[in-house]
C-alpha cells in the first residue's frame, strides 16, 4: 500500500476527515464544502501519527536531503514539525501567524540563521494563504525555504497557482482524490458522492453539487 492511501485510510478511521455531501460544513471563508479537515486528531491517534511523522521524515529525507531546519506553521504545524524533527535529528521551530506584541516580538520561534535551508511542515492546504504567509516570514528572515511537506491537501487549482505564483513546491502525504476514492471503497460514500466532492474541489464557488441533491431528493 502507498503512502498516500495508508495516510488516507487513517485519516478516515479516526475521523479527522469528514466527507459530508449532503450536508455540507461552511468554512470561515463562507464558502460550502463537502469536506472537512481536522487533523489536530491525528496526534492523540498514535498509529495514525506514526505512519504521518515517519512518513514527512522520509519525504525530506527523498525530496529535501539538504534541508536543516523544519519550521511548523502555527498551530498545526508546530507538533508535526517537532515530532519529524525528532526523528530526523533536525532542529525545528515555527512560525507565528503574526509576531508577538510583547517581548522580542518574535514572527518566527527557534534559532535560524540567514542561508539555512527551510522546509516547512503544513497540516493542510487548501487555498494555500497561511502556507504561504509562513513562507514569506521565513525569506524575509534570510531563510532558504525548500519547499512545503503538507499532511494533506486539497488539490484546489487556486491553492497550485499561488504556490506556483510563489515558486513554492508543496508535497503533500495524501490528497483528495485519493481519500474519496478510499471512502467510496470503504462504503462510506457512494460513487455518485465521489463526483460531487471532487466537483466541489474543481470549482468551489459553484455550488450545482449542493442544488443537484436538493433536485434528486
Amino acid at each position: 500500500m502507498d503512502l498516500n492511501t495508508q495516510v488516507a485510510k487513517g485519516l478516515l478511521s479516526i475521523g479527522a476527515v469528514f466527507l459530508s455531501p449532503d450536508k455540507p460544513f461552511t468554512w470561515a471563508s463562507g464558502i460550502k464544502s463537502p469536506v472537512y479537515c481536522d487533523n489536530r486528531l491525528t496526534l492523540t491517534a498514535p498509529e495514525v501519527r506514526d505512519v504521518i511523522e515517519q512518513g514527512i521524515a522520509e519525504t525530506v529525507r527523498d525530496r529535501f536531503p539538504e534541508a536543516q531546519v523544519l519550521m511548523g506553521t502555527s498551530t498545526a504545524g508546530i507538533a508535526h514539525a517537532a515530532i519529524a524533527g525528532h526523528i530526523l535529528g533536525m532542529p525545528m521551530g515555527y512560525v507565528r501567524g503574526s509576531a508577538k506584541d510583547h517581548g522580542r516580538a518574535n514572527r518566527i520561534e527557534g534559532k535560524l540563521e540567514k542561508g539555512q535551508k527551510v522546509v516547512v511542515i503544513e497540516d493542510l492546504i487548501s487555498t494555500a494563504g497561511s502556507a504561504i504567509e509562513c513562507v514569506s516570514a521565513l525569506r524575509e528572515a534570510g531563510a532558504e525555504v525548500l519547499g512545503i511537506i503538507s499532511i494533506f491537501t486539497y488539490g484546489m487549482k487556486k491553492g497550485k497557482e499561488r504556490l506556483a505564483e510563489n515558486g513554492i513546491e508543496n508535497i503533500s502525504l495524501c490528497d483528495l482524490d485519493t481519500l474519496v476514492e478510499t471512502a467510496a471503497e470503504e462504503g462510506r460514500i457512494g460513487r455518485e458522492d465521489r463526483e460531487r466532492i471532487l466537483r466541489f474541489r474543481d470549482n468551489p464557488s459553484d455550488e450545482s453539487w449542493i442544488k443537484e441533491e436538493v433536485k434528486n431528493s
